[in-house]
């Protein structure tokens, strides 16, 4: 398992990606705007201080911070990406 604590700044955006983990989001403090799909166009989902969101194995997903927000993220298994470092979307948000 892998655990991360994430500051989001209002108006970053990590780009669409997927992952062979399952993922469990607690939004701590702000409000999130996650995309599920292929595309920019596909269900959105917004998360809110105090949500708990699930995003199961290699569903593509985006997600833009609506306000600064702070989340603590689990992943299981382990994110081997993140340990090799192949984690670009992440370290390079628009």
């Amino acid at each position: 398992m892998t655990i991360a604590r994430l500051l989001l700044r209002q108006g970053a955006v990590v780009a669409m990606h997927h992952h062979e983990n399952e993922q469990v989001t607690m939004l701590k403090s702000g409000v999130l705007r996650f995309i599920f799909g292929g595309s920019e166009e596909g269900r959105e989902v917004i998360v809110r201080e105090g949500d708990v969101l699930q995003i199961p194995p290699n569903v593509p997903h985006m997600v833009e911070a609506l306000e600064d927000s702070m989340a603590t993220d689990l992943f299981t298994p382990r994110r081997e990406d993140w340990i090799r470092g192949d984690d670009a979307y992440l370290r390079n948000p628009r």
